[in-house]
């Protein structure tokens, strides 16, 4: 096994684990990634070259935002100044995942705002932050790269609405700024409504790589970060990757080699760790690899917040990655790691020194990315399974306009059975269009823990919409080894949205009926199970049900 560089803290391997990343190393040697990608090669992956060379603006991220790091304090000032005490991110996977990250592990909160981030369409979700802020003193954030995204817009017709009735028309527009791409609709938008400020981001970089570009620097930034201590961090990992020709010394070619190296072994479900107040880390890994490499009947099934269970209940279809932050409460995830690590599964530690070095973790997970698209012969920057979800949502929100009623969800005969026999290398996906809660979460807890004893099969959990843009395309481009819970509450008629013919009631349950026809009709075993309330003892008593063997 080639010896890893000092950039890791530590690594442990079974032989065959470790003969298959000797060979994705010789791999990514032998095609000279680490030369062609400096000099933005787009043919190191299949798919549109001309696309894909459009989207490589990562890779210098961190000298590009060199010329915002002083705007960006100025404006943290101003925000501050002006006595804002909250700032709501309406925002989708990488106009969010990233931000709220940072703002859980560099922001200082001294004086700073309090950052909300809005990622859902759920109405007791939406109400639930329009409840816990004093319009008047709080700054909302429309963040889309592309201008277009249904749900931020969702949200901003919304919170827009409500400001201007409690505040006025005239001073509304000082409360929202927009993150976009140039020449978008939002920047038309805030452009003509008076928005306090436009943020213009460069198009070269996609979502899901922009964590340390405005989309994650501008909300950081509101939330007391320092923009150039994450830029330098990211900088020092950056120089690392460039200086060696050698995979074997390269911290971003070393972790792409071991994603895919684990995974040519049956090793797909990368299984997270990660100290307490990493929790959010996880959530952008997640959308990272799955939406990257979640494509062509293949891809990297990421299982985050998976609660800890004794080592021989995990299947050999499992690698792991702690992610350790200096100074946490890591007693009890430095305890499983070790415990991983002395049954002779595959893992391997990185250490963060601080919330600054979350720039070069960011960087180092994008790198890998891009290598492991190499190594899997697909593009890691398109996501063309998304799209489908997102029409069906569209011919739905139709009907419900022609009919004015909602089609129901109906499971294909046989799911249950499914259920019941599930086994790994399969995996359980609850995918849940309710309202998240630390009640809720532990009740998901609960189960997936009865799920791994039991079975001794991994569990991801994705809150819906939000999933749809993290593990959406996985579910759908990626192996057909998952099957999905799709969970709704049933919902009394909601107030429509301001300029829209329905309410959030009605778009959270259209997108989760897109999203179960776009599965069905990927052929992919999906259960639909509609719950009385949001009540979290009924959502326990119904999966109760579900976690024995003999489910009916």
């Amino acid at each position: 096994m080639t010896t890893p560089t000092e950039s890791y803290d530590s690594y442990a391997f079974p032989p065959d684990v470790a003969h298959s990343v000797d060979q994705c190393l010789a791999e990514v040697d032998g095609i000279r990634f680490n030369e062609r990608i400096r000099a933005h090669d787009a043919t190191l992956w299949q798919g549109d070259s001309e696309a894909i060379g459009e989207r490589l603006g990562w890779l210098h991220v961190g000298d590009t935002m060199r010329q915002h790091e002083e705007r960006l304090l100025q404006f943290a000032e101003e925000v501050r100044q002006e006595g804002f005490t909250d700032a709501v991110l309406l925002g989708m996977g990488g106009s969010s995942l990233g931000a709220h990250v940072i703002g859980q592990v560099a922001g200082t909160g001294a004086n700073s705002p309090r950052l909300h981030v809005l990622d859902s369409t759920v109405p007791g979700a939406v109400h639930a932050v329009a409840g816990n802020v004093a319009l008047d003193r709080t700054l909302f954030i429309v963040s889309s790269k592309s201008g277009g995204t249904l749900e931020p817009n969702l949200l901003y017709d919304f919170f827009r609405s409500t400001v201007e009735r409690e505040l006025g028309a005239k001073d509304s527009g000082g409360h929202f700024i927009a993150i976009t791409d140039p020449g978008t609709s939002l920047a038309e938008l805030a452009s003509q409504k008076g928005f306090r400020r436009l943020f213009l981001n460069p198009p070269d970089i996609g979502g899901r790589f922009s964590v340390l570009s405005l989309f994650g620097l501008v909300p950081g930034a509101i939330a007391g970060v320092e923009a150039g201590r994450l830029l330098n961090s990211a900088r020092h990992m950056a120089h690392s990757c460039a200086a060696t020709s050698g995979a074997a010394g390269n911290p971003g070619a070393w972790l792409g080699a071991y994603l895919v190296g684990c995974a040519r072994t049956g090793r797909d479900k990368l299984t997270f760790i990660t100290s307490p107040r990493l929790g959010g880390f996880g959530l952008w890994a997640e959308q990272l690899l799955a939406e990257s490499t979640g494509k062509n009947g293949q891809g990297i099934v990421p299982v985050v917040d998976e609660p800890f269970a004794p080592p021989e209940s995990y299947a050999n279809d499992r690698a792991f990655v702690y992610v350790r932050l200096e100074g946490d409460s890591n007693q009890e995830s430095d305890r499983h790691a070790q415990l991983v690590v002395e049954a002779g599964l595959p893992c391997v530690t990185f250490g963060l020194r601080d919330g600054d070095s979350l720039g070069s973790e960011f960087f180092r997970w994008e790198y890998a990315t891009a290598v492991a698209g190499a190594l899997l012969q697909i593009d890691p920057f398109d996501q063309p399974d998304v799209q489908s979800a997102k029409e069906a949502t569209g011919q739905i929100l139709a009907e419900f306009v022609s009919a004015g009623a909602l089609p129901a969800m109906t499971s294909r005969a046989g799911v249950l059975k499914e259920l019941r026999d599930l086994r790994a290398p399969s995996y359980l996906a609850l995918l849940a269009y309710l309202r998240e809660t630390a009640e809720m979460n532990s009740v998901f807890s609960e189960f997936r823990s009865q799920i791994v004893a039991a079975r001794r099969t991994a569990t991801t959990l994705g809150y819906g919409p939000r999933y749809l843009h993290s593990t959406g395309q996985l579910h759908k481009g990626g192996p057909d080894s998952g099957l999905f819970i799709l969970l709704t509450a049933r919902r009394t008629e909601d107030d429509r949205i301001p300029g829209r013919p329905h309410g959030f009631g009605v778009v959270s349950q259209a997108q989760a009926i897109g999203d179960f026809r776009a599965l069905s009709q990927r052929g992919r075993a999906v259960l639909h199970i509609e719950l009385p309330s949001e009540d979290p003892q009924e959502l326990r008593a119904v999966l109760s049900k579900l976690a024995g063997p003999d489910t009916d």
